[in-house]
């Protein structure tokens, strides 16, 4: 092979590591139509209705806790989202922004804007809660996608590396239900739902999701609805 053709064909391998990595960046950057920053937004300016919308949920929840008997409470996706659109968050140097919520059938969607030195990427992640026969409740995350991206099986393996390392460096309370909800988050375990409302206990029996609203069951953690 002469040196015209060799030319040739790194000329040629060049243009395809390009095309290669505009479609990938292109993926990167895209945005799914259903997130609409500008609906968060417009969510968001309603700053009267945040707080009556959680003091409602709290209210609801402890009403029921009181009555010592199974009761429901529905989440709804609108109500989340007037209190979560302003919240913000910054880590190993990624500002995440404009956070949404969708409740769809089975499964509940967090997106939002991850900016990663001025370019702006929106992040998707997918969790299908479920329960087992023996109520315990598992928080799996199903997808992760960055644009129109699929990391899923990377994401996986950093978020249960980085708890890992977390737990072996820093004292944890396994107990504490956040940290019951960090560990079925980032490393698939399962717990046992149980929440302390104003000393009244009370355990997540079942969660359906669907469209644009959460139902969540409780019973007195003393018992369990079959």
């Amino acid at each position: 092979m002469d040196k015209k053709e060799r030319y040739k064909k790194l000329i040629r391998w060049l243009l395809v590591d390009l095309a290669v990595a505009a479609f990938i960046f292109a993926l990167l950057l895209y945005r799914p139509s259903r997130y609409d920053r500008r609906t968060a937004s417009s969510i968001g300016s309603q700053q009267g209705r945040v707080e009556p919308y959680m003091t409602h949920l709290s209210s609801e929840l402890y009403n029921g806790a009181q009555l010592g008997e199974p009761f429901e409470l529905e989440v709804i996706e609108q109500g989340i989202n007037q209190t979560i659109t302003r919240w913000s968050a910054e880590s190993e140097g990624i500002l995440f922004t404009a956070p949404e919520l969708l409740f769809l059938p089975g499964s509940i969607v967090f997106m939002g804007m991850a900016d990663v030195k001025s370019a702006q990427f929106v992040v998707t992640i997918a969790i299908e809660p479920n329960t087992d026969e023996k109520g315990m409740l598992n928080l799996q995350v199903a997808k992760v996608k960055i644009g129109a991206m699929n990391i899923t099986p990377l994401a996986k393996m950093i978020a249960k590396k980085m708890y890992q390392e977390r737990i072996a460096t820093v004292p944890i309370d396994t107990q504490d239900l956040r940290s019951q909800i960090a560990a079925s988050l980032l490393n698939g375990e399962p717990f046992d739902p149980i929440f302390n409302v104003d000393h009244k206990k009370v355990r997540l029996d079942g969660i359906t999701v669907k469209q644009g609203k959460l139902i969540l069951r409780f019973v007195p953690a003393s018992q369990r609805v079959q």
